[in-house]
């Protein structure tokens, strides 16, 4: 009995020693875990979530991978909302937010794509465009830089969340009611719609981040 509350005491302690440890070097990087991070944080792990319950294949799951989806979208609009409200915008925050959302949108794409929902080639055109943005975003972090989303990137991430959401609505109501939708005609004009945004968003997006970036380093 001594041994295990020994043993059991030593795991506690090497445990509290590893979060005091994680937690001080997000601090001394500026990685605040305020609620806000943590709300993003949570975002990640609902695109996972998603795309699991799509891929099962289980009764009503364009219902319910629409809530969890819908899920997602409503944390991307409430982390930055708090953050600005209560003045606890983080570069952390900033850098993480729209790394949640590209985990979420491409989670959305695979499950379109693998239904017909979304062709190959919109697929490719949104998954380089986000590429070379984080790439960006993350050359800037390494000088200390923070390029933050520009109203481009917000619209376009509001056409792409909504957008999803409502081709799964639609697939449910056809599926469930046999209305016979053309779904793949629908979701497409809309995808396409989505990737035709995130090339603007994202040429503007890189040619503002080309100008302060120095690739002399």
């Amino acid at each position: 009995m001594l041994r295990y509350l020994t043993l059991r005491t030593t795991t506690l302690s090497a445990k509290q020693g590893i979060n005091q440890s994680f937690h001080s070097i997000l601090l001394r990087y500026g990685f605040k875990m305020n609620l806000p991070n943590k709300i993003t944080i949570g975002r990640m792990f609902i695109a996972p979530i998603f795309l699991a319950i799509y891929l099962a294949g289980i009764e009503h799951k364009f219902l319910i991978s629409a809530i969890i989806f819908a899920l997602g979208a409503i944390t991307d609009a409430l982390d930055g909302r708090i953050a600005r409200k209560n003045h606890i915008v983080t570069n952390f925050g900033k850098l993480l937010d729209p790394i949640a959302d590209k985990m979420l949108v491409t989670a959305g794409l695979l499950a379109f794509m693998k239904d017909g929902l979304c062709s190959i080639w919109f697929v490719m055109i949104i998954l380089t465009r986000d590429f070379a943005v984080t790439s960006l975003r993350m050359i800037a972090a390494a000088q200390n830089v923070v390029i933050p989303a520009n109203i481009g990137g917000k619209i376009k991430t509001v056409v792409q969340m909504v957008s999803f959401v409502v081709v799964m609505v639609l697939c449910e109501i056809s599926e469930s009611f046999s209305l016979g939708f053309n779904m793949s005609l629908i979701s497409n004009i809309l995808m396409g719609i989505t990737a035709l945004i995130a090339v603007v968003s994202g040429a503007v997006y890189l040619s503002d981040g080309f100008k302060t970036i120095n690739f002399k380093e």
